[in-house]
């Protein structure tokens, strides 16, 4: 994981644990990582590098202005974002195409696959 050293990240690196066999990167919003929010929206696209899962995880609060930014999202391991939010981890052999949002369960629904 490429941890961003002016970045204070919720997690320490020594509290990441090993929730999930490796699937490969994925891009996470500063809301999730810094700020500490759950993950309110997730989707799976086509990879953009090789090693990428297509996995893009948001709060939902964010801003398109927000997102416009990248200083504010990052690409990390699927693993460290499951251990910001345990939830996903049910969600994540989905297919690409797949768009799911935090229901009221505090589990996901799926939108569209």
């Amino acid at each position: 994981m490429y941890m961003d050293k002016e970045k204070k990240f919720k997690l320490t690196e020594s509290e990441i644990l090993p929730l999930i066999k490796p699937i490969g990167g994925c891009y996470a919003s500063d809301k999730i990582t810094i700020d500490g929010d759950l993950i309110g929206y997730m989707y799976r696209e086509d990879p953009n590098f090789e090693k990428d899962s297509g996995w893009r995880f948001f709060s939902g609060t964010e801003t398109q202005d927000y997102v416009d930014d990248p200083n504010n999202l990052m690409i990390y391991d699927v693993n460290t974002i499951a251990n910001y939010d345990k939830a996903i981890i049910p969600f994540l052999t989905l297919e690409i195409g797949s768009e799911l949002e935090r229901n009221n369960t505090n589990s996901f629904s799926l939108i569209k696959k």
